[in-house]
């Protein structure tokens, strides 16, 4: 199960149900996980969460209305019909609102305060969307007690965010956020997708966070249009947009390779290989600010970089020796980044139920 939770024995009306979801970094093979792509040829992808969330929070009401909340973004929607959520500004949790109660209605009970917040700004790169939308089906999953499963979780929050709504964008971080760890996952025809956990020493998973940088390039208004155009390139076989993710998937073995051979530096290298690569599925996956901050790095002793996600700004990350990463953050910060260092998390999204005060 993917959820631990404790229930309390009584006062049910007053339980709130919390989740929380880590974001991710992705190290190798992003794109791959993008259909066409993955059902013809099969996709690859590297990645690990790290510690920043997306949380999801669950208050049952007695009064008959839906509030959906929304921190970081700072909306809030009241309907007195809980029909009205139809017409919610507030994309997933309209849809995992709607999802269950077009297939839960016997149990589901509407009237519901849900508060949303995330640990990084909107399309940053991290795959804040996707794991927001599995804090809040974990929540409902909890909150309605349905017996799903990581894969479960994974695979419905999926449907919801790129079926339901419409959401461009892959597979890889609804099985991230879900499962938690440094993660191989393959993905295959059928919607089939296979999770690897790679299983790394304390020395070489404390070599790898220490030698880590992220920094926020800034707002990315772009990845639904590359995500689009590198479909379109995929759909019209593109031999320049097929070729580069050819490579991109061989990246991802050469970086699990790697990284279970504890080869830092090697996985930097291949930093530097998929960036270039990367740069060949779509226009606009870098910028002059992204290049200038690439730049800077490099300058100050970074050994390889990339952006993680699909590219137009947001997070990039750098790896570096451990000795050189706090040069490495003050140069990236002076170059007008937002540069700091990274811890991975080992546990996929987790839920749990506290009472309220009397």
């Amino acid at each position: 199960m993917v959820m631990a939770i404790w229930r309390p024995e009584t006062g049910s009306r007053r339980v709130t149900t919390r989740a929380r979801a880590p974001l991710r970094l992705g190290f190798a093979g992003g794109g791959t996980d993008l259909s066409p792509y993955c059902d013809e040829f099969g996709g690859a992808v590297l990645n690990g969460t790290i510690d920043r969330y997306a949380y999801a929070f669950i208050q049952p009401r007695d009064d008959g209305k839906v509030v959906f909340r929304s921190h970081d973004l700072g909306i809030e929607e009241t309907f007195d019909d809980p029909r009205e959520a139809a017409f919610s500004k507030l994309a997933l949790h309209r849809g995992v609102y709607l999802r269950m109660l077009r297939d839960h209605a016997q149990e589901f009970v509407p009237s519901v305060t849900l508060t949303t917040t995330v640990d990084a700004p909107a399309y940053s790169g991290l795959g804040s969307s996707s794991a927001l939308m599995v804090a809040l089906v974990d929540a409902y999953c909890a909150f309605l007690d349905l017996p799903l499963g990581r894969y479960d979780v994974a695979r419905l929050a999926f449907d919801i965010e790129r079926v339901d709504l419409k959401l461009s964008g892959g597979r890889q971080d609804q099985y991230a956020a879900a499962f938690g760890g440094l993660n191989f996952i393959e993905f295959l025809a059928e919607n089939r997708v296979i999770v690897n956990p790679l299983r790394t020493s304390v020395a070489v998973n404390n070599e790898l966070e220490s030698s880590l940088v992220i920094c926020f390039s800034g707002q990315s208004r772009q990845s639904a249009l590359i995500i689009d155009e590198q479909v379109a390139g995929m759909t019209t076989r593109s031999e320049r947009t097929l070729e580069a993710l050819h490579r991109l998937k061989v990246d991802a073995v050469d970086m699990k390779q790697a990284l279970l051979g504890g080869d830092v530096a090697g996985m930097a290298e291949i930093l530097d290989r998929s960036w270039d690569s990367k740069k060949a599925t779509a226009h606009n996956i870098s910028n002059p600010h992204i290049d200038h901050l690439y730049a800077a790095a490099k300058a100050a002793g970074a050994l390889g970089g990339k952006i993680s996600g699909a590219g137009g700004g947001g997070f990039m990350m750098f790896i570096c020796a451990p000795e050189d990463r706090w040069a490495l953050i003050e140069a990236l910060t002076d170059a007008g980044g937002r540069a700091s260092a990274v811890k991975f998390t080992h546990q996929g999204c987790e839920t749990w139920q506290v009472r309220g005060r009397a």
